[in-house]
This record gives C-alpha cells, sequence and structure tokens, in this order.
C-alpha cells in the first residue's frame, strides 16, 4: 500500500508510489524485459531523454554490461526544442547537451524515460532521434508507465504499470541517488 510522505512546509501533498526497494524491483524487471529482447545482429544503442531518463540509461547500460551485453552504445538525447510545448512551458528554454557520438543508422535503438504519461515527450524524441540518423528499429522502455495517453505511444518494456484515473491531474515523478539522494518514486 502507498505510504503518504512527510511534506511539512511544502505546497501540495506528496504520494509515495516506490520506494528504493520499488524502484530496484522496477528496474530488474526492466533490464530483464530489454535483456531478453535485444537482437544480436545489429549494433544496439541505449539511449536515455534527459533528465532523469539518461541517469536511467546509464544504469541500463551497467546491467546489462554485467549479464555479458559490453558491446551496448550509450547515448543521451535532450528534446527540449522539439517539445510542442516549448514556448509554454519557459520563457528561455534551457537547452543540455546531445551526445550521440556514434552512427545510428541501421542501429537498434532503445530509447529511455523516466515516467510515460501523454506521450508527447516521446513524439518529441522520435522526432530528435531522426535528425541523428534513421535506425533499423526503436524501441521505448520506462521505468514507470502511469498511462494517459494523448498520442498513439506504446512502451516496449516497462519496469511497473501504475493504475492511476484518468482524473488524477498529479504527476508523477522520479528521484535518484545520483541526484536527489535516493531512489523513489511519487504522486505530487
Amino acid at each position: 500500500m502507498p505510504k503518504k510522505a512527510d511534506n511539512s512546509g511544502s505546497a501540495g501533498s506528496e504520494e509515495t508510489l516506490l520506494d528504493a526497494a520499488g524502484v530496484k524491483r522496477a528496474m530488474d524487471h526492466l533490464c530483464r524485459e530489454i535483456a531478453g529482447a535485444l537482437p544480436g545482429d545489429c549494433p544496439v544503442a541505449i539511449i536515455g531523454l534527459r533528465s532523469r531518463g539518461d541517469e536511467l540509461a546509464a544504469r541500463l547500460i551497467e546491467r546489462l554490461a554485467e549479464g555479458g551485453r559490453g558491446d551496448l552504445l550509450h547515448g543521451t538525447l535532450d528534446i527540449t526544442l522539439y517539445r510542442d510545448d516549448v514556448s509554454k512551458r519557459m520563457i528561455q528554454p534551457q537547452v543540455r547537451a546531445t551526445v550521440i557520438d556514434f552512427d545510428l543508422d541501421d542501429a537498434c535503438v532503445v530509447l529511455v524515460d523516466d515516467v510515460l504519461h501523454t506521450g508527447r515527450t516521446i513524439r518529441a524524441a522520435m522526432d530528435a532521434l531522426m535528425d541523428y540518423g534513421r535506425p533499423a528499429a526503436v524501441r521505448l522502455a520506462v521505468l514507470v508507465d502511469r498511462g494517459g495517453r494523448e498520442m498513439p505511444i506504446c512502451p516496449d518494456f516497462v519496469g511497473k504499470t501504475l493504475k492511476l484515473s484518468p482524473s488524477d491531474s498529479r504527476r508523477v515523478y522520479l528521484d535518484l541517488a545520483e541526484t536527489d539522494g535516493a531512489d523513489r518514486v511519487y504522486l505530487k
């Protein structure tokens, strides 16, 4: 059962959906799904979306290498300028580096993101990705699928699927130990 987080002094309430152990289980599940589906006959690139997807991609690369897949390419994709809401979200968008220093042509790409909701972020990522080459295939891996699509986007690999009401307007957030001090998924 989800635990209520103490948010003394903060606006809005938080509800923890996955603690560190839950995030680990979701990552284990995601890693097993991906490992079982990676092709061996073409280059495979794991590309994380900034920000949090890039950190998850790094974790996946490390775990998959431990399992014998040391041949994976690793990239990071910033989609800020590809978003359909860039002018609504920020006055001066913060654009960060995209790092894809390998050929995407004919590669199998696994896009990695933290939380899939409307599908708009992934649509933007697909547009951005095509500027870097023509992959043989693109697959989507997400740690959390919260549902509520506005675009016809479906993940290929999911760590954890949440059952949230379509009327629930709270957002799902991911904290990671590397940047936030601990792993957790929560609603706010």
